[in-house]
């Protein structure tokens, strides 16, 4: 039997409805302290923008030599509105049709998406902290800047924190529902095939 069980269609449903976040709340975020800047400065990661201290940011690391930050840097907001539709779609599907191989696509989905923005956010930090204007005010010699991934690094008198926002945080709840229904779905299948 391939069915899933009703507890699972439900988190599979919750999964899917929690993603609907990520078109209302920004998923990671960068934030930079100094003793110029005790508060701190923060830039926000959204679906499909930025949002924070941007300007300020870049005023900033104008003089290291870092690339201007702006929408137009990530090709990436064109499409993942697109992207998390479809994922949320099928997530919707497998709530409705209760089939195991629509559970365990649903979760590949999620898996993959996590992957690639991680892959895409190292590729960007890379490019951003090492491909630097060589005529710019300020040069260290063998420095790069790239931000972390996640977690905290320190940029010069700068500490860098990167990690996810609050979407982030629900994205993560989400995979982690789905991960409990795969898991269940597993067992209870292993337990079938032993008997």
């Amino acid at each position: 039997m391939n069915n899933i069980s009703p507890t699972n269609r439900i988190l599979a449903l919750i999964a899917a409805a929690l993603m609907v976040s990520a078109y209302f709340t920004p998923l990671w975020q960068i934030s930079l302290w100094a003793p110029q800047y005790p508060e701190g400065l923060n830039m926000k990661i959204w679906i499909d923008r930025l949002s924070g201290d941007v300007e300020i940011i870049n005023g900033v690391n104008h003089y290291i030599g870092m690339q201007h930050i702006g929408e137009e840097m990530f090709p990436e907001f064109t499409y993942l509105i697109y992207v998390f539709g479809f994922i949320i779609g099928f997530g919707m599907l497998t709530a409705a049709i209760a089939k195991r191989w629509a559970l365990y696509s649903f979760f590949g989905m999620i898996i993959l998406l996590g992957i690639g923005v991680l892959i895409d956010m190292y590729l960007w930090g890379y490019d951003y902290g090492h491909n630097l204007d060589q005529t710019a005010a300020i040069k260290v010699p063998g420095m790069a800047y790239q931000p972390p991934l996640l977690g905290y690094k320190e940029l010069l008198n700068f500490l860098a924190y990167s990690g996810p926002d609050t979407g982030g945080w629900i994205l993560g709840v989400s995979a982690l529902l789905l991960t409990i229904a795969v898991f269940t779905e597993w067992r209870k299948k292993k337990k079938t095939h032993t008997f």
